[in-house]
């Protein structure tokens, strides 16, 4: 998960994922929490306490450690799903590239799916995630300068070494109840790229901050998060 600009919902999509996964799979479901920048991934899983952060846990995490092991280090979220936070609410946690695929490499064969919510571009730490990953979900606020910005970024993944906008979703997030843009040309426009795109309708639960519960949201928002989820995890099985 990343974007070009703050505002663009990514975090809220973020934890919609991970909401989404958790509720279907059966095994454990990662959220990690890739941007140190008081990020809020927490307030959004409704987590109670902070413990360790991904800075933290890189200078900690060793192969032969167990799932209980790691799990002493997270934050227990409901239906089996874990959060690793990226600060504990204060100014200046580090997290560089090194310290990131150290965490990555070493948790991911203990949870099925890892939903990573980066800080913005072109950050080093994003611009890492983006390239490991086996899908990659870009939000963009559903208005003229949110299309035109992420056009841009999916022109400048194009030309990547490896090509990575054919597993790559683009989310319009509508901030506002009428948006006044139209969602079919803007998709249109960012397709054209290689990438899908989804939409996320307005909604007033999301809206208003803070912890999101699945049971306030509206169905059009339940329903685009769960094919979004599907889709994201489809991409995520392509060969490469």
């Amino acid at each position: 998960m990343t974007s070009i600009r703050g505002g663009s919902g990514k975090t809220t999509v973020a934890a919609l994922l991970g909401a989404t996964y958790a509720h279907y799979r059966q095994d454990p479901v990662l959220l990690v929490e890739a941007d140190p920048a008081l990020g809020s991934l927490p307030l959004r899983l409704g987590a109670e306490s902070l413990r360790w952060t991904t800075g933290d846990l890189a200078a900690l995490v060793e192969p032969q450690m167990s799932l209980l092991d790691i799990t002493g280090y997270l934050v227990q979220l409901p239906q089996n799903a874990w959060l690793l936070p990226g600060s504990q609410g204060q100014v200046g946690a580090m997290l560089d590239t090194r310290g990131y695929e150290r965490v990555m490499v070493s948790l991911r064969r203990y949870f099925g799916v890892t939903v990573v919510d980066c800080e913005t571009l072109p950050a080093e730490v994003a611009r890492t995630a983006l390239s490991a990953a086996q899908a990659r979900v870009l939000t963009a606020p559903a208005t003229l300068e949110g299309v035109a910005s992420t056009r841009s970024v999916l022109e400048w993944m194009r030309g990547l070494p490896r090509d990575i906008t054919t597993t790559t979703v683009v989310v319009l997030t509508e901030t506002a109840p009428h948006p006044g843009l139209d969602l079919d040309k803007a998709a249109e426009q960012l397709k054209a790229t290689g990438a899908s795109v989804r939409v996320l309708p307005y909604d007033r639960h999301l809206a208003a901050g803070g912890a999101i519960r699945t049971d306030l949201l509206a169905r059009p928002t339940r329903q685009a998060a769960t094919r979004l989820a599907a889709e994201v995890f489809e991409l995520s099985q392509k060969r490469r």
